[in-house]
């Protein structure tokens, strides 16, 4: 049987994990209208080379069809794969009462 020689030590450090929340490009509803902008889901399942993440909504397939799980596979060098982008809330001014 033949042996495999490294060189260095398989890198075992993941950018992603289970439970992360991640950022998807892809087709999907809001407002009961379908549009393609970023949406975030919760990474599921982590392979050597794939990432599969779940929405709480209604996802499409490229070619239209709905994806009945949520469920959406992406390698992970994926260009329409990011971590989430942090939004800033305004924060509304403060009222005083007047007693």
């Amino acid at each position: 049987m033949p042996t495999l020689h490294f060189t260095s030590a398989p890198n075992r450090e993941e950018l992603y994990k289970v439970g992360d929340y991640v950022e998807v490009y892809c087709d999907h509803d809001r407002n009961n209208i379908r549009i393609r902008d970023w949406l975030v889901g919760t990474i599921v399942q982590v392979d050597p080379k794939m990432l599969a993440v779940q929405f709480m909504d209604n996802v499409y397939l490229t070619d239209g069809w709905m994806v009945p799980d949520h469920v959406l596979w992406f390698p992970k060098d994926s260009a329409h794969l990011r971590l989430p982008v942090r939004r800033r809330r305004r924060v509304k001014p403060r009222t005083t009462r007047n007693p």
